[in-house]
């Protein structure tokens, strides 16, 4: 299961609804080990398709040194599907290769960047296989653990 705060869940729709018709995407990374989605990274769609989407691989790179630094880990995977249902393609299941992270999709098909609702949906994707899981947005994430 995904639980997400509010404003994290509202800023990945954003960014979705603010880049359509093109797929937006990014990273909510968060605490190594945790499953806590913390910091909202929206990064640039490489590809600049409606279709398809490539992280840039410069800011990729500048991202994960961060997160290395940090002691972090990318726990959200999102992007956006402008004209499908909120699941992962072919090739969205080739590209997933962070086994620990929740994949989300949320389709702006119906709307555009009109206001109205969208599909938002979460996966994790290991070895090739999907499994879809529930979404759970909560007001805040409850304080960190000190263990």
């Amino acid at each position: 299961m995904l639980t997400i705060d509010r404003a994290t869940y509202d800023a990945i729709i954003a960014h979705a609804k603010r880049d359509h018709p093109v797929e937006a995407c990014g990273v909510v990374a968060g605490p190594e080990g945790s499953d806590r989605p913390e910091r909202f990274v929206p990064m640039l769609n490489a590809a600049g398709s409606p279709t398809f989407y490539e992280f840039d691989s410069a800011e990729l790179l500048a991202l994960y040194k961060q997160m290395w630094a940090d002691d972090e880990e990318p726990v959200v995977i999102y992007h956006s599907h402008t004209e499908t249902e909120a699941y992962p393609s072919r090739t969205d299941i080739g590209l997933a290769n962070e086994p620990g992270a929740h994949y989300v999709l949320v389709s702006t098909r119906e709307h555009g960047n009109a206001d109205g609702p969208v599909e938002f949906r979460s996966y994790r994707i290991v070895d090739g296989e999907v499994t879809e899981e529930e979404v759970t947005v909560v007001d805040a994430l409850p304080p960190r653990s000190t263990n």
